[in-house]
């Protein structure tokens, strides 16, 4: 497949790597070109210049850019020069009104667009096993699945437009719960003088045990966030589920809180520390 690829971050560098090494004749754009022409150097495929470019004779479009606006800009440039037909599948995490308005932009055009949020982390993206949960057309859903299945342990069709973003939304308030009671714990283990790689050894085998534990209790417990999925990005997450929240009257209580929690970490300067870094909020 031709594929043009829009984002080289943390997340979109590898996915695309992985595109090249499985063979697809793979095209990026970045907005820092520096990130492009690196990534180009390293991997079978080239940099160019604009993302009409990256769209210019390409079967697929892949984007992994910063949120609502980003997607907005980038779909509006790639229709001027995507051929009609093409699938556009958005990898970025936004809300589910702007999925459900480029799905119609893009049908206007002959094109079609799937939101395809994804979880898994840049763990996730560099050993290209990520979940990706896609709301769409299914036929689209059929043609994409077969090129972005190149990163993805798993790949799960949700329904219409929206669908794969409000999926992602779920998978977030999840983890909002999931790090806060894993910050309490370590914090407590902390003040009542416990090993703390003893405290995971007992408690990780059993109901406790989550990803979040396996992959970010040790480094809670020695205060290291300088890594992971930063907490500007989180809060940019929570903050779509908090307006979809109030758009359709789910109670989200646990997950205001911790947003709030989150608004703490950043003003103690952690904006691009990882998400476990509220055990760092608990042990000021």
């Amino acid at each position: 497949m031709k594929v043009g690829f829009v984002g080289m971050g943390v997340m979109g560098a590898p996915m695309a790597g992985h595109l090249a090494a499985a063979g697809h004749d793979v095209v990026v754009f970045n907005r820092s070109r520096a990130k492009a022409d690196a990534w180009a150097a390293a991997n079978a495929g080239r940099a160019v210049a604009t993302v009409g470019e990256s769209a210019t004779g390409r079967d697929m479009l892949i984007l992994c850019v910063g949120n609502d606006d980003d997607v907005r800009g980038v779909v509006a440039e790639a229709l001027t020069t995507l051929p009609a037909g093409v699938v556009i599948v958005d990898h970025t995490t936004t809300s589910a009104k702007v999925a459900r308005q480029m799905a119609d932009l893009t049908a206007a055009s002959g094109s079609a667009f799937l939101d395809a949020p994804v979880s898994g982390g840049e763990a996730g993206a560099k050993a290209g096993k990520l979940s990706i949960m896609i709301g769409g057309d299914t036929r689209a859903v059929a043609r994409a699945s077969a090129v972005i299945g190149a990163y993805a342990k798993a790949i799960k069709h949700m329904g219409g437009s929206g669908t794969g973003q409000l999926t992602k939304m779920v998978n977030q308030i999840c983890i909002a719960g999931v790090v806060q009671g894993l910050a309490e714990a370590v914090a407590f283990a902390g003040k009542a003088g416990l090993d703390p790689t003893l405290v995971y050894e007992a408690v990780s085998q059993g109901a406790a045990q989550s990803w979040q534990m396996d992959n970010r209790w040790a480094t809670m417990a020695k205060g290291e966030f300088e890594f992971g999925f930063a907490v500007d990005w989180m809060r940019k997450d929570l903050g779509l589920v908090l307006d979809e929240a109030r758009a359709n009257g789910a109670r989200v209580e646990i997950t205001a809180l911790v947003d709030q929690f989150y608004a703490e970490v950043q003003a103690m300067g952690g904006r691009r520390w990882d998400t476990s870094s509220l055990a760092a909020r608990l042990g000021r």
